[in-house]
């Protein structure tokens, strides 16, 4: 009865799916754009089916039900509490296992909540444990819950948010494991979770590296962090996609055991009901993926003579049920416009390569919008690289990967393993010929929708050549509304416990001082040393990346200290700068000479004095005045004066500097004080700011950092003279932007 009503519906089910998905956008995130649009769309309908009531009604009674549905989904959220006690016992899901140095990540359950675990091993012996569990073990433990990291830059990744979308609310922080006991299940889930990670152990205990990673990468939607530097090669390549399982790849397993049951004599009736069951059990084992469930609906449906744009909005209405917040996230959004991308082109009037050409081009530019909202950037060699690299992944790859696990079960052949080196290679030489990806920033919400609907235009009136050179022009120019705001604007940005500020003026002039960085502190043995990424890649680059900026005319680095130009070489390296300005005193470092070497841009000592350029005035150099040692009291300080507001960068400053600083300029006063030192107790004394007379205070701290900074004393001292201040690790980044005046904005 269903199937019959799917195939000759009342209503057009792509009409209803398009409804749906802007009623889904206003109940989950709602916003004036995502209501006015609904809106809009709820007009349209009425006015297209306005003759026919009847069509009419079942539709307003479709989209009732789900209203009602996505608000009881809100309405759960938001009445689940963060518990303050933690659970006598937990039960772990094996194939969420991960492990990094001696830092052990897991999800388990309780009572039906999912928490997110961490905990670090204690002993080699104990990882080695922990890298062969396939079970699902409860565990007893000592340990406490922890609020998840939320949003820390403007548009930058919020952990909270999306642990949310994962059903995950809560986070445990396991200071000891007490006990771990196998516990036997008939739950099918538990059963899929112990399969995949019985898959994966095998893997990485049978087959080498790189080897093993490609096979769990495409067998099982399986990574780890051993795969980090092949993963940032790929990622810069814009091919990291060709890992996540794709229709293709679904097809070639389910296609492929459908054909192996037929040939087995199976009746095709039987063949068909099975296909569900095995599919449930092929997502399962890829990790339930929104890609591979949403290529398994597609492919069921199409079974059942659904398909084109029928088959996409039954697939997005069943999703909706099922995985409710699978358009939460972005792989979730982009799995589906992938999809209805291919849906819509119409290739039929082209064949072989060219067929192949056409569809690729239409997808590269239907998709560049959203690659752009969620990763501000775009790589044309993608294009090329996706159509090379897509051919060696499904049709060479993945059959023989998957013929390689089967067969291990008799041999592992490992021989194969000098292919994947060589492909790596490869991967390395592509990576180091080919250009840096195009930034384009992060378009507004606003700006996303409009370029949707133009580029929707676009396709539909593709053979009216004097229509296309309008549309052409109206997004091309919101792409570069986009990469340059035409504003101007001084952020601090959260890189944890450190410094970065960037400035850009409305004509795109940008100054970054200070880039931040971790301070490393090395483990005792080889089995505890973690892979980590550069701070920077989660923080500033993404920043600056949203805001458009794919060059940077000045890099300032105040001093020598890891915290402040420890990440310099991975941010020019994806964001090069045109010249870059240290201290004669950090000249004297041989550690930082090093260094600098690596960044391929032009060294310039700066001198007291000297002028940057910038907001229709200069930054000027106050600070070092001779040669000394790089240290923090040999910092540069800079001074501006910009739109009736006086600005003051310290970088880590204290006293004594403060005091020669001083002596220098005894008339200098500003309105808004970079802090020097993040706040430490030594830094903005008592004379320092009775003679700048700020209004503002700026302090860059990381959250519940060791050295406990801002430290109370500096508290005190600017509380007492009623000089207001923002703290980063309380407020997130802090941005102050504007035209001709400054307003200022905070992340939290």
């Amino acid at each position: 009865m269903l199937l019959r009503w799917i195939k000759d519906p009342p209503f057009s089910l792509a009409h209803l799916a398009f409804l749906l998905l802007w009623l889904y956008f206003s109940v989950y995130q709602p916003s004036w754009l995502s209501i006015g649009g609904l809106v809009v769309v709820v007009v349209l309908v009425l006015h297209h089916y306005k003759e026919d009531r009847s069509s009419l009604l079942g539709l307003g009674l479709a989209t009732f039900c789900f209203f009602a549905f996505f608000v009881f989904q809100r309405v759960q959220d938001r009445s689940i509490q963060v518990e303050r006690q933690a659970p006598a016992h937990l039960r772990l899901i094996p194939d969420t296992i991960k492990i990094n140095g001696d830092a052990l990540s897991f999800r388990a359950k309780n009572q039906g909540k999912t928490y997110q675990v961490f905990y670090t091993l204690k002993s080699e012996k104990e990882k080695k444990q922990w890298q062969g569990q396939t079970q699902v073990i409860e565990l007893t433990y000592k340990g406490g819950i922890e609020e998840p990291e939320g949003q820390r830059n403007f548009r930058g990744f919020d952990y909270q948010a999306y642990l949310k979308t994962q059903g995950i609310y809560y986070q445990m922080k396991m200071e000891a494991i007490q006990s771990a006991i196998p516990v036997k299940t008939w739950n099918l889930f538990d059963w899929l979770s112990q399969w995949r990670r019985q898959a994966i152990v095998w893997s990485k205990e049978h087959f080498p590296l790189p080897m093993n990673q490609y096979m769990t990468g495409l067998l099982f939607g399986y990574l780890d962090t051993d795969f980090e530097e092949m993963d940032q090669l790929y990622s810069s390549l814009g091919i990291i996609h060709l890992f996540a399982l794709s229709g293709m790849q679904v097809g070639f397993f389910i296609n492929g055991i459908r054909k192996m049951l037929l040939r087995l004599g199976i009746l095709q009736e039987t063949v068909d009901f099975l296909m569900l069951p095995i599919s449930l059990v092929y997502a399962g084992l890829t990790g339930f993926s929104i890609s591979v469930v949403r290529s398994l609906v597609q492919k069921l449906l199409s079974q059942k003579s659904i398909r084109g744009m029928d088959n996409l909005a039954v697939t997005l209405i069943l999703l909706m049920i099922f995985m409710p917040k699978f358009l939460l996230t972005a792989g979730g959004v982009l799995s589906c416009a992938y999809a209805f991308i291919l849906t819509l082109v119409d290739s039929s009037s082209s064949s072989g390569i060219k067929k192949v050409l056409v569809e690729s081009f239409w997808i590269s530019l239907g998709i560049l919008p959203l690659l752009t909202y969620y990763f501000s950037v775009f790589q044309p060699w993608s294009i090329l690289l996706t159509f090379l690299f897509s051919f060696l992944f499904d049709l060479v790859l993945l059959p023989g990967l998957t013929l390689l696990f089967l067969l291990s079960i008799l041999k592992p052949l490992t021989i194969f393993n000098n292919f994947f080196l060589l492909i790596e290679e490869c991967i390395r030489w592509i990576a180091k010929i080919t250009s840096l990806p195009l930034v384009f920033g992060q378009p507004s919400g606003l700006a996303l929708v409009v370029l949707l609907l133009l580029l929707g235009i676009f396709y539909d009136t593709r053979k009216q050549k004097g229509l296309h050179i309008l549309l052409s022009g109206l997004i091309l120019f919101l792409f570069c509304w986009t990469k340059h705001p035409l504003e101007n604007e001084i952020t601090v940005v959260d890189i944890g416990q450190g410094d970065s500020i960037f400035l850009r003026d409305w004509r795109g002039r940008t100054i970054l001082i200070d880039v931040g960085g971790h301070v490393d502190f090395e483990k005792e043995n080889k089995w505890q040393e973690r892979s980590r990424s550069v701070n920077a890649e989660k923080t500033l680059i993404p920043y600056l990346k949203s805001r458009g900026v794919g060059k940077l005319d000045a890099l300032v680095l105040t001093h020598t200290d890891q915290d402040h130009m420890g990440d310099m070489v991975e941010v020019t390296r994806q964001i090069p700068a045109k010249k870059v300005y240290v201290s004669s005193g950090s000249l004297t470092q041989a550690k930082f000479r090093e260094q600098l070497k690596q960044l391929h841009s032009p060294i310039q000592v700066v001198k007291r004095g000297e002028r940057l350029p910038i907001f229709d005035s200069n930054l000027e150099v106050l600070a070092p005045d001779g040669i000394g040692d790089g240290k923090n009291d040999d910092s540069i300080v800079l001074y501006g004066q910009f739109y009736q507001k006086r600005f003051l960068f310290t970088g880590d400053l204290e006293e004594a500097g403060e005091k020669k600083l001083l002596s220098h300029y005894p008339q200098l006063q500003v309105d808004v004080l970079k802090v020097g030192h993040h706040g430490s107790k030594g830094s903005s004394s008592d004379l320092f700011l009775d003679q700048l007379h700020p209004q503002l205070a700026l302090i860059s701290v990381g959250k519940n950092n060791r050295y406990r900074h801002p430290h109370k004393e500096l508290l005190d001292r600017l509380e007492k003279r009623s000089i207001a201040y923002l703290r980063t690790d309380e407020r997130g980044a802090i941005r102050l932007i504007g035209w001709d005046y400054w307003r200022v904005e905070t992340v939290r």
